[in-house]
């Protein structure tokens, strides 16, 4: 191995949120990520389709990001990052999310060769569900 290369292992996102066992049910019976582990009471890593979602509560600075705090979206309407779920029948997933308790902010609308729909966790980190046809 070339040891000036990188080699990332993985890569988790990391989500603010205000209250941890609310938004971890969320994670888990909503969306169905499965809970890895707990620690210190304030974080929670999930794994979902492959990836890693490590759930934190508001934070301040600290020696290794100074000037930096962790905060939920302070207006969900200005979204700086929204998670795509590619999915083969976007109205049955929706219909399946929303009968578990996801809440959405239209219902699918057909744009010719996508049918897409978006919703928002408890904090309101951006969620769309997206079916494409060629």
């Amino acid at each position: 191995m070339d040891d000036s290369k990188l080699a990332f292992k993985a890569l988790t996102t990391i989500l603010v949120v205000s209250d941890l066992q609310r938004s971890k049910s969320f994670y888990v019976d909503i969306l169905g990520a499965s809970l890895f582990r707990e620690y210190g009471g304030n974080s929670a890593v999930l794994e979902f389709l492959g990836n890693w979602i490590l759930l934190v509560t508001p934070g301040g600075p600290t020696e290794d990001k100074p000037g930096t705090y962790f905060t939920t979206p302070a207006k969900p309407e200005n979204v700086s990052h929204c998670f795509t779920l590619r999915v083969d029948n976007c109205q049955k997933s929706y219909e399946i999310l929303k009968s578990n308790g996801a809440e959405f902010l239209t219902p699918p609308l057909d744009r010719g060769s996508e049918t897409r729909c978006f919703f928002r966790d408890p904090d309101g980190h951006l969620f769309e569900i997206s079916e494409f046809r060629k």
